[in-house]
């Protein structure tokens, strides 16, 4: 697959920001909060509030007139709107349709990972040894152990190397041993799009892998082209991080001054030779790409041996992708990850997908003692029916919403919504979902630049999903009278390049109205305010913004 590249205006990504939680209500028990899902859902009415415009019919009318905006005819709607507290449903149109929800998927896979991992959850790197020590020699084979941990940088790998160099090993006579067994080998999943194979928002999935920078967009690497000094240059195209494990066919020139960037980046198929060509300005800035690899196994073992020989250690065998760690392998050196509440920040609010699916797979180890996808979704139904949801009317595949395959209702979206608040871990997951018009990458995340100048602007909270076609926002808004309600709209099939205004209508309606009055919001088409004044357009293909870099959201 082609991808454009561009220059990245984010500079290196900014550590997470704490968030004080107002005080929630006190946690019901499961069966409790199950009950009261499904007694919500049973009864989908909505009483016109008295003192509402008459002409327009209350909340109910506006909010009909917005999902009939020009754009939607011969497309699909399914939306929800309840009181959070109670769970009780306020609006409803097919909300118990199945459509495509996009990444409003990772709802239904982060809500069940905090609570069968549990928010202190965390991913575990270790080195080990087998075999016997003289010296600084090992006469045995090292391996390199993971489970899955998304956010291992080439620099976490370096400190790996050093503990074992500091542990006086210098000599390996045997092989590294990369061991991913922790996840079974099915690397894509499934019905995920073909054309997508290089593309770093559908990177292979593995227990061992490498993130090149702190968005962790792990199983990628990122290509950047620097323009020659002269026109007819060749770039400088490099690789982050420093890795031989990818070949790099430069095809590009440096174009006159004036040019636009023009340059594709493709890796081809069951390869690693990723070739880089077109045009970049002379003069102009770095150009960036982030690129999925061939087998992360690979790449995660390729990094630590070129770690290890930096210092000092010489490993004299072969690499071996795949087999167990012996039992009796006497452990060398770890390393354990953020905890998931961290996590979930990275995670939802730049709606990363190979952290859901290496969570679906962690859930499925963690339950039937298998990291595969059909063990984690089966985590997932289990958790989604403890919260009364009927999980015979929705189909889930992945645990991120890339697959076509996942369908889902609005009406579970707000069923999960309203039981999460009762969790005792409610607070650290809400802390996840981006903010609206928040314009802090890791707060407002993929809302940073919606809705901003309006009674929702940081005041929303959602998970945002798109893909061709698809568009999906659901999260909680407080409105005028101070009262929070939990939403979830799904469109579908529609031709538009983009119907995220007819979403953010919706929202900002909710938060400008009271049960007494509705203040209707019209769509602006496209939606281009950003608190920086900075347009914000629907990129190719419908994707996620944060899926596009630089994002332009």
């Amino acid at each position: 697959m082609s991808r454009s590249l561009r220059p990245r205006g984010d500079s290196a990504a900014a550590k997470a920001r704490g968030y004080a939680p107002k005080d929630r209500r006190g946690r019901g028990s499961r069966l409790a909060r199950g009950l009261l899902a499904a007694a919500a859902v049973a009864t989908m009415v909505w009483a016109a509030p008295a003192g509402a415009d008459s002409a327009a019919g209350g909340l109910p009318d506006a909010l009909d007139t917005l999902l009939a905006d020009p754009r939607m005819e011969g497309a699909a709607a399914s939306v929800v709107v309840a009181d959070a507290d109670s769970g009780k449903v306020l609006y409803e149109h097919r909300g118990g349709d199945r459509l495509l929800p996009a990444s409003n998927t990772k709802l239904l896979t982060s809500t069940a990972a905090m609570d069968v991992l549990g928010p202190g959850y965390r991913f575990g790197t270790d080195v080990l040894a087998t075999g016997r020590r003289h010296g600084a020699t090992l006469s045995g084979d090292l391996y390199l152990r993971g489970t899955g941990d998304p956010t291992l940088l080439a620099a976490d790998y370096d400190k790996l190397a050093a503990k074992v160099a500091a542990a006086g090993v210098r000599r390996v006579t045997g092989r590294l041993v990369a061991d991913d067994t922790f996840f079974d080998d099915q690397r894509l999943g499934r019905s995920w799009a073909a054309d997508d194979e290089s593309a770093y928002y559908s990177a292979q999935i593995s227990a061992l892998s490498v993130a090149p920078d702190t968005d962790y967009d792990t199983g990628t690497v990122i290509v950047q082209a620097e323009p020659g000094a002269h026109q007819g240059d060749r770039p400088h195209v490099t690789l982050t991080p420093k890795t031989g494990y990818v070949h790099l066919d430069v095809r590009a020139t440096t174009g006159p001054a004036d040019s636009d960037a023009d340059i594709t980046v493709e890796r081809g198929h069951g390869t690693n030779d990723i070739v880089v060509d077109g045009s970049v300005p002379a003069g102009g800035d770095t150009a960036k790409e982030w690129v999925s690899v061939w087998d992360p196994t690979g790449y995660a073992a390729a990094v630590f041996k070129d770690a290890l020989a930096a210092h000092g250690v010489r490993v004299a065998g072969d690499t071996r992708l795949g087999a167990a760690t012996p039992n009796d392998a006497r452990p060398l050196a770890g390393h354990r990850s953020m905890t998931l509440s961290d996590l979930l920040i990275p995670f939802l609010k730049l709606s990363n997908n190979m952290h859901a699916e290496i969570l679906t797979k962690a859930m499925g180890e963690k339950t039937a003692g298998r990291g595969t996808w059909t063990d984690g979704l089966t985590a997932v139904d289990t958790y989604l029916k403890g919260l009364g949801v009927d999980t015979s009317r929705l189909r889930q595949v992945d645990g991120s919403g890339l697959s076509r395959m996942d369908m889902v209702p609005a009406a579970v979206f707000t069923q999960v919504l309203t039981a999460a608040r009762h969790e005792p871990w409610y607070d650290d997951w809400y802390r996840g979902l981006p903010v609206a018009c928040d314009p802090d990458r890791f707060t407002g995340g993929s809302l940073r630049s919606r809705m901003c100048d309006t009674p929702a602007a940081l005041n929303a909270r959602g998970k945002t999903g798109s893909l061709t076609g698809a568009s999906a926002l659901s999260g909680y808004v407080t409105d005028a009278s101070g009262r929070e309600l939990a939403y979830s709209i799904l469109l579908n099939n529609y031709l538009a390049d983009s119907v995220e205004d007819i979403e953010d209508a919706v929202v900002v309606t909710l938060a400008s109205s009271t049960p007494d009055k509705t203040v209707t919001v019209k769509p602006t088409t496209p939606h281009t305010t950003t608190r920086g004044g900075a347009p914000a357009t629907a990129g190719p293909r419908g994707l996620e913004c944060d899926w596009r870099k630089p994002a332009p959201c």
